[in-house]
């Protein structure tokens, strides 16, 4: 700070600035302690926790979501989406302009790699690819008609999960839980289960401008750098204080809930201090809410074989985050959102090259997983009342990508494949755009 000068009854206005500039930061430091003290836990008296258990704001058809997110683009039409003239026309020029990806030149036609066989009463063909998915069509919707409007990743992912490819916007998660409420205050309505965190993808997870109450939590990761690690050491971080007792913490968490009534004394009713608060009494009950449910010595043998959790090597990691997602579901959680990403030996479902080695990988360590809790939702009486949700940010083109030499192919023209696993749609249901 410059040295005060005499008084001489005048001030310029350089050192007027120079002068207040301290002042200013003396203000804005005022503003964060003011922000940490209001950040503490404990409810307020008077205050609402926004994820206290409530009836729903609407009246929902379905309960919860699970959301089987195939990060990369899996081939709509290598999977479930049959198109037999693919067959016919193997090795043919595209008879159509505005077919290239965003690779190039899209080449000839290119067939599926694998046969598509009829499954079920409703007679749905569904490739080799997936056997155990084959053998639940008859409760799967399968929606071939949606459009995306891009070919690259991550504006498609931002788009798919928040409406916008370039807008912070609250993502899908965060919205069913604020549209429906909470039915556990001692969990997170919204679980992440094995988030990859590669290409920004955090921002998809968001809440954006909703109150940090309805944000993700995470639980386990992929990692695009290194091979993905088991899930049996998957857990709910910063949930445990090894340094103080259940006792202090509680006592420590009435403290701060006194303070931050003196503080909403004075600045009125604070939705965000609320959810940050109610953030903080989460965590403290998820101490010992959380653990029971990475506790699977109580599930029967059969079950465990039905997802295929006792199956170590290939099924063995998405099968107990499928298994997790059904006790999550169970106990109340609004919306389960489930990862299956790339690690550092492949690209995940992003095949613009070998797709019938990675495809054939992938669909491995997943079908017999989803089929499993699809069965495991169904024989519970949760698929009546849980929407489970089979897709990635877009599909493959029909058309071999030009500069492959390996098989493989470039995201399409404007095009996505989903699958919605709930008994309350007509059993093997299809929905396909109007030609």
């Amino acid at each position: 700070m410059p040295p005060l000068s005499p008084f001489d009854g005048s001030i310029s206005r350089r050192e007027l600035l120079q002068r207040s500039s301290i002042g200013f930061g003396q203000l804005a430091l005022a503003s964060l302690l003011a922000g940490n003290r209001r950040a503490g836990a404990g409810q307020v008296d008077g205050g609402t926790n926004p994820l206290a258990a409530q009836p729903p704001r609407l009246s929902p058809r379905a309960k919860s979501v699970i959301f089987c997110f195939m990060q990369g683009g899996p081939s709509h039409v290598d999977t479930f989406d049959h198109k037999p003239l693919l067959e016919q026309n193997d090795n043919k020029p595209i008879p159509l302009d505005n077919v290239d990806g965003n690779q190039g030149r899209t080449g000839n036609i290119l067939k599926p790699f694998w046969r598509f066989r009829k499954r079920g009463q409703s007679g749905i063909a569904v490739s080799d690819l997936f056997p155990h998915i084959g053998q639940c069509v008859d409760d799967i919707c399968f929606i071939n008609s949606m459009q995306t409007a891009g070919a690259s990743h991550f504006p498609e992912q931002m788009r798919l999960h928040t409406g916008s490819d370039r807008l912070i916007r609250p993502t899908l998660g965060s919205w069913v839980l604020y549209g429906l409420g909470s039915e556990n205050e001692n969990l997170p309505g919204f679980i992440t289960i094995c988030p990859c965190y590669n290409f920004g993808n955090v921002t998809l997870l968001r809440g954006a401008f909703l109150p940090s109450a309805y944000q993700m939590v995470p639980i386990g990761r992929s990692n695009a750098i290194s091979a993905p690690p088991s899930f049996r050491k998957a857990t709910f971080r910063n949930t445990q204080n090894s340094d103080l007792s259940p006792d202090l913490q509680r006592k420590q968490l009435d403290f701060v809930a006194r303070m931050n009534r003196r503080q909403l004394e004075l600045s009125g009713a604070d939705a965000e201090l609320e959810g940050r608060i109610a953030s903080f009494e989460t965590a403290f009950r998820m101490q010992s809410a959380a653990p029971p449910l990475l506790d699977f010595s109580g599930e029967t043998r059969e079950t465990l074989n039905l997802y295929g959790v006792d199956q170590s090597g290939k099924t063995e990691n998405y099968a107990r985050q499928c298994l997790l997602a059904r006790r999550l579901v169970e106990r109340g959680v609004r919306f389960v959102e489930l990862y299956h990403a790339p690690n550092s030996n492949d690209s995940g479902w992003d095949q613009h090259n070998e797709l019938a080695r990675y495809h054939s990988s992938h669909a491995l360590e997943v079908d017999k997983p989803i089929a499993g809790l699809i069965t495991d939702l169904k024989r519970r009486g949760l698929l009546d009342e849980t929407l489970v949700v089979w897709g990635g940010e877009f599909g493959r083109s029909p058309g071999a990508e030009v500069t492959s030499k390996r098989g493989g192919r470039d995201p399409p023209p404007p095009g996505i494949h989903f699958l919605d696993g709930w008994r309350r749609h007509q059993g093997g249901d299809q929905v396909r755009p109007n030609r």
